[in-house]
């Protein structure tokens, strides 16, 4: 099977649309200031997980436990190697304040953001348990943020309102940007039986493996984990369904606007004309001055200069590979993986938002097409009679090409394969941005999955609530049965749950997503 061009704009095609999402509209809905208000005395309480006794407090009929560490602090001669199991502790370990979020720059224009310090030492997780559970499923989150930004603690992701339903939720921190994916000849030789380069990856791994150990002393089933996530954290979760060692850490996936058919660069130079992982590590090493340096030479840089400028808005193509196919914990694409029918067969509920990069601004959308019909390589008067005109063509296709398409097409894959698939359009537009928006935007279903509106700073309507309490239903509702209420997906059908301003109902799918997606199965040969 052939391979979906790939270039550095397809590979991060998820950062692009948070960059957009927060830069040129989200900050008006983005969170609240987190200027913290008085403190109340906490009701602690404790447990214990394998590696010791931890105390964190109970609010308003919930248990939570904060900045709990899952691995090694990956810091030493530990940069760069897979996560390695926490070590015990003696006495009770404090639990009600979030840890440091991984290495990363924050930007002025994105207050989705926490203020919390960052840190190397940044592997732990969070988890909110009803206060009497035992034995209730869990919904494991797993953050966006383009794999170079964000963390478990943003404000939007506080998982006690989900809790509340009867589910325990853990969010966690995965380091990012080249702490998290890194390649380099020097680091690669090192330990020739450890996976390489998607150390980040790797850390997901290890924070189901903690919930499998551990939740049930929290309250939680370790057989009834769904894993869910959002932009980079949804790739993840498409990921986590083809990677062996993943298999048998979660019953269920929930994949939000994580695409699916973008194409990683591969670990070596085995692709000619194509950059590499560990070219590009080269290129980093080169730059900050450590040429032709060894291991230990590499891990001595400056946590500073491995940062350097990388945002969303500026990804150094030339000096950072994102993740990697590294043909072991990653051999391709998800729609290569799931057409081979390799995907864990779980209960899958996919989807994405009705327009997710619909608020490019009206005289970038003609420029942003043209450029990526360029990166697709796919004939445009072949989109243009999808699309009917250019106008549509460059409304619509930035949003179907990176977000929805790849959606539907995982979920038909998935459908024919005989697992369960659940597939919905979210577009649901709070009313204070009815004016400024035709659908929802990327991130903008966040605040409804986690019934959190009231974090953002958009004051919500009692309308936009019922709709938070509905979505954060359905959600609960997929962790705890592995069914959120409607029709299965089925390919000859093509319904999919449609979210609007006006209501919810299942409806067909476009047909141009479908021509969409004919035309990139004809260019790839599948």
């Amino acid at each position: 099977m052939m391979h979906d061009t790939a270039t550095p704009e397809r590979r991060h095609a998820y950062a692009l649309a948070s960059v957009l999402a927060a830069a040129l509209s989200l900050t008006a809905c983005g969170a609240k200031s987190q200027t913290p208000a008085p403190a109340a005395p906490l009701t602690p309480v404790e447990a214990t997980v394998s590696a010791g006794a931890l105390r964190g407090y109970v609010e308003d009929g919930v248990r939570i436990f904060k900045g709990v560490p899952y691995a090694q602090p990956p810091v030493g001669e530990l940069r760069w190697r897979p996560p390695q199991p926490i070590q015990a502790w003696t006495g009770v370990r404090q639990a009600q304040a979030f840890g440091s979020d991984c290495m990363q720059n924050r930007v002025s224009w994105d207050d989705t953001q926490t203020k919390l310090p960052t840190s190397e030492d940044c592997l732990s997780l969070n988890v909110w348990s009803p206060a009497n559970a035992a034995k209730a499923p869990v919904m494991v989150w797993i953050h966006g943020g383009g794999f170079v930004m964000g963390s478990g603690s943003q404000p939007v992701f506080d998982g006690a309102a989900l809790a509340r339903r009867g589910v325990v939720v853990v969010t966690f921190n995965y380091r990012v940007g080249r702490f998290g994916f890194f390649a380099h000849p020097a680091i690669d030789a090192e330990h020739p039986d450890e996976p390489k380069g998607n150390y980040g990856l790797m850390d997901q791994v290890a924070a189901l493996k903690w919930v499998k150990a551990n939740i049930a002393a929290l309250g939680g089933d370790p057989d009834r984990v769904t894993i869910f996530g959002q932009s980079a954290g949804g790739a993840s979760v498409a990921q986590l369904m083809l990677n062996p060692e993943a298999q048998g850490l979660f019953r269920q996936a929930i994949a939000q606007s994580g695409g699916g058919r973008d194409v990683w660069p591969f670990l070596a130079a085995d692709r000619p004309g194509k950059a590499s992982a560990e070219s590009i590590g080269v290129a980093f090493a080169d730059k900050a001055g450590a040429r032709n340096a060894d291991a230990a030479t590499l891990r001595a840089l400056p946590a500073s200069k491995l940062v350097g400028k990388l945002d969303l808005l500026n990804m150094e193509e030339a000096t950072f590979s994102g993740p990697i196919v590294d043909g072991r914990l990653v051999a391709g694409s998800p729609v290569e993986g799931f057409a081979a029918g390799r995907q864990a067969k779980v209960p899958l509920l996919i989807g994405a938002n009705s327009d997710e990069l619909g608020i490019i601004p009206g005289f970038l959308k003609g420029i942003f097409a043209g450029k990526l019909i360029g990166q697709l390589g796919l004939p445009e008067d072949r989109l243009m009679a999808i699309y009917g005109d250019k106008s549509s063509l460059n409304a619509d296709l930035p949003s179907d090409a990176t977000f929805v398409e790849p959606a539907h097409a995982l979920a038909g894959l998935a459908a024919k394969s005989g697992q369960p698939v659940w597939s919905y359009s979210f577009g649901y537009v709070i009313e204070a941005k009815r004016k400024d928006w035709r659908g929802a935007p990327h991130s903008g279903d966040l605040g409804f999955v986690f019934d959190n509106l009231g974090k953002l700073k958009d004051q919500p309507t009692a309308a936009d609530q019922a709709v938070a309490a509905r979505w954060a239903d359905t959600w609960a509702a997929f962790a705890k049965t592995g069914d959120p209420g409607w029709a299965r997906y089925d390919v000859a059908s093509d319904q999919r749950m449609t979210a609007t301003n006006t209501g919810s109902a299942m409806a067909p799918t476009p047909q141009r997503i479908r021509a969409l997606g004919a035309l990139r199965d004809e260019k790839t040969g599948r």
